[in-house]
């Protein structure tokens, strides 16, 4: 779901224009920027994609130098963080492990959360989104043993044990 160009509301109206040929979506705005857009379309100054992505960026970079981000190049594809602000469009899966810092807090801006977490079908069984939560403690689970994290592991234990019982699953050693 697209939230507001203005505010974090989830966007309900969505905007978009013909240039140069090619449609593209210009504003999404909750219900109440919409009506004051709607009122005065011309006091609003249409940004392209690249800017407001730029304006994005710099707004959660915190006061970090977007120059000294600019310099970042994904090892892979070899695209550099100024090409993806200029573009708005990673080159490669490995982009988001090579631009993490600065594309965390953005990702976090746009979509409210850090974790994908997926949609499952409606008349879905309470089983698989139960299975899910397991699948994902178990990697938790490994990841705070990894860590060291042995309290946090404990907890997560008896949680996967909890859930198993409910699930009628066989327990893990």
């Amino acid at each position: 779901m697209k939230k507001c160009s203005r505010c974090s509301k989830p966007a309900t109206l969505h905007i978009t224009e013909v240039r140069g040929g090619s449609v593209q979506e210009v504003h999404h705005f909750c219900e109440s920027c919409a009506h004051d857009f709607l009122k005065n379309p011309h006091q609003h100054d249409t940004l392209d994609d690249a800017d407001a992505l730029a304006e994005k960026l710099a707004e959660v970079a915190g006061g970090r130098d977007l120059d000294e981000m600019d310099q970042i190049v994904c090892p892979n594809c070899g695209i550099s963080f100024r090409e993806f602000r200029s573009q708005g469009r990673l080159g490669c899966p490995h982009d988001y492990v090579a631009f993490e810092r600065e594309l965390m807090p953005l990702l976090e801006n746009i979509h409210g959360e850090k974790q994908h977490t997926g949609k499952f079908p409606r008349r879905a069984p309470d089983g698989s989104e139960r299975q899910y939560r397991l699948i994902r403690m178990r990697n938790e689970l490994r990841t705070a043993i990894e860590e060291e994290a042995y309290e946090r592991a404990a907890r997560l234990r008896d949680e996967i044990q909890a859930l198993e019982t409910a699930l009628g699953e066989p327990e893990m050693d």
